[in-house]
């Protein structure tokens, strides 16, 4: 395999190309493993797809609910396809090969809908306080116009949270002989370390980003809970306080199957640096791939109406081939 040239300036160098990697000390059988990993792949690209096409042809979906279940299957989508062409790439052809600004791009979407994920996660809480503390304002707080600024807040929130990142990188002078990364795809911190520069504005740049969002986000997660509780405790029969909780279950398994997998990740490139890297690898393939695969899962087994809209879209699926074959008279 060629090794990729670097633009020299005097003591600055910069890679062209990164070399990625795939599963550690299985590299002779990545074959094999590409297998369970398409198959997940799959799993995530379906699963989600199918929840925004149950919310956008079932007109009784049409509510705030269904609506940042909508944005949280989007950004699911949008994470699971910033890992899977370079995954896939190495898994399946043992092409490793990433130029250096690709990387940097990559790097900015992978954290942008990681970032977005956290946010809807915080605005599907807060979607549940309205709708157990007050539900009969729960339709004119939570309006149209009202969401899709949240929508676009979200965004703007990301976009603007991670835009410095790829240049805070690109300043930077690169080791020549350090340009193998840790994982299938790039990683803030993995980048990072492949500088033989001072770094120290980098690692507290992507703290305060870490804090400011996900930390703060994860905070008034908390907090929403603890006030949804406090409202679920003064109901006065036992019935509705379950009823109401039964509500949010779908979202805490999924504030759980996101927030986990980062704590993960933090304390693995904080205090596993004598780890072995297989254990790097398999904690961020499960911070980014496992969310995306289990969300649909939670909400479509936890959901009565998402499970109807699925068997709606599937019986007129049936109807409309028994009708062509009707009409060819097979």
């Amino acid at each position: 395999m060629s090794i990729p040239h670097f633009h020299e300036n005097s003591s600055f160098f910069q890679p062209s190309a990164f070399l990625l990697i795939g599963i550690p000390g299985l590299e002779a059988v990545h074959g094999w493993v590409s297998i369970p990993f398409s198959s997940i792949y799959t799993v995530a690209l379906t699963g989600n797809c199918l929840i925004l096409l149950a919310v956008r042809r079932t007109p009784s979906l049409h509510q705030p609910m269904y609506y940042f279940l909508s944005m949280l299957a989007l950004t699911d989508l949008g994470l699971t396809m910033c890992t899977l062409p370079t995954t896939l790439s190495v898994l399946w052809f043992d092409y490793r090969h990433i130029a250096f600004d690709a990387c940097l791009v990559q790097m900015f979407f992978l954290h942008s809908f990681s970032v977005v994920e956290s946010s809807v996660l915080l605005a599907m809480s807060f979607d549940r306080f309205v709708a157990i503390s007050n539900p009969l304002r729960y339709a004119s707080v939570l309006t149209n116009s009202v969401i899709g600024r949240i929508g676009m807040a979200i965004v703007a929130r990301a976009t603007v949270s991670l835009f410095p990142v790829p240049f805070l990188l690109k300043r930077l002078s690169f080791c020549p002989r350090k340009i193998l990364l840790s994982h299938s795809f790039c990683f803030h911190a993995d980048v990072m370390k492949r500088a033989c520069a001072d770094i120290t504005v980098n690692i507290l740049y992507g703290l305060y980003v870490v804090l400011s969002t996900v930390g703060i986000d994860s905070l008034l997660i908390v907090l929403s809970y603890g006030l949804i509780l406090h409202t679920v405790m003064s109901l006065a029969s036992p019935r509705e306080r379950i009823r109401a909780l039964n509500t949010c279950v779908s979202h805490i398994l999924a504030v759980l199957v996101f927030y986990i997998p980062v704590i993960g990740v933090s304390m693995i490139h904080r205090f596993g640096r004598h780890a072995p890297p297989i254990v790097h690898v398999l904690v961020a393939y499960v911070y980014l791939i496992v969310p995306p695969v289990l969300n649909p899962i939670i909400y479509s087994v936890k959901s009565k109406h998402i499970r109807e809209a699925f068997l709606k879209m599937l019986r007129r699926k049936d109807q409309g081939l028994f009708g062509q074959g009707t009409l060819t008279g097979t």
